[in-house]
């Protein structure tokens, strides 16, 4: 009996040691291969791509240009680079005073009307604005944007300003096809507000919103209602009523020239806010870029 238990000690011993090596054993290889898991993961980071440089290019009038001289006006697209890491160079082709047109066209568009209302074209050749733009080894490429804001200018009666709401769309469509042409992403803006009030309320006082996102629609690009981001800021800044103060005091001449209509540096950042914002908001691939 006393051999038999010496045996039967003996053969637990064993087997419990091989169950160790194997627990043992096991566990290593767990271990080898999260190593080895993370060690591809590192790797396969390392190899990534970094993201291609990407230029925004941006068209409009004085309420996105860059600032000429003094404190008023600044254009909101002068304050959009800050906002974007180094991966992302803007381009503001903005001009103060243009309608779409005229931004197109500059010094081809006669002072007097067509038959059709719309002011007549002495050539159809480009301004060098927009022909730079168009040119194929330094203007726009593929994966670049572009930010196209009328609409202010554009409703003046009189040439060569005066733009018909038909002709908007089909200028406003005509820039966005041939962005996509060259692989680029057009992103359509309806025009940003000044101040208006209704007693407490801010309200809207734009024109070419439908002819905005009729464009957007024809061409499947995205369209930032920059008319209704602004008018809820001012709303929510409690803009209305107020006593016309747009001399840089109180918080209308902090966001306002004294015009009702351009804006100061902090207004100009507050708008390309709204613009960022919803350029997140719509999941665009720029969002990647923003900081």
């Amino acid at each position: 009996m006393r051999n038999l238990r010496i045996l039967i000690t003996t053969a637990l011993m064993i087997a419990l040691s091989s169950v160790g090596v194997s627990a043992a054993s096991a566990a290593n290889r767990v271990a080898t291969n999260c190593t080895s898991a993370s060690q591809a993961q590192a790797q396969a980071q390392a190899q990534a791509p970094a993201p291609a440089p990407v230029t925004v290019w941006l068209a409009g009038d004085s309420t996105m240009a860059n600032p000429s001289a003094g404190r008023c006006p600044v254009g909101w697209g002068s304050q959009f680079d800050a906002l974007f890491n180094s991966d992302v160079t803007v381009k503001n082709q903005a001009v103060g005073g243009r309608s779409i047109q005229t931004w197109l066209y500059e010094g081809n568009v006669s002072s007097t009307k067509g038959s059709d209302g719309e002011c007549r074209l002495t050539s159809t050749s480009y301004s060098s604005r927009w022909q730079a733009m168009l040119n194929s080894s330094t203007g726009m490429k593929a994966g670049d944007y572009l930010f196209v804001q009328f609409g202010i200018n554009d409703s003046s009666s009189a040439c060569p300003r005066h733009v018909g709401p038909a002709k908007y769309q089909q200028l406003m469509t005509m820039m966005a096809k041939a962005a996509l042409a060259r692989g680029a992403h057009p992103v359509l803006l309806t025009p940003v507000a000044a101040i208006t009030c209704s007693g407490g309320t801010a309200t809207k006082n734009r024109g070419f919103v439908a002819e905005t996102f009729a464009a957007g629609s024809a061409t499947r690009v995205p369209v930032v209602d920059l008319q209704t981001l602004s008018v809820s800021l001012y709303n929510s800044l409690r803009f209305c009523p107020n006593n016309g103060d747009y001399g840089g005091s109180g918080p209308l001449g902090t966001f306002f020239c004294n015009d009702h209509t351009h804006f100061d540096t902090y207004g100009a950042q507050r708008i390309a806010g709204l613009v960022a914002g919803d350029v997140r908001r719509q999941n665009l691939p720029l969002a990647a870029y923003l900081r």
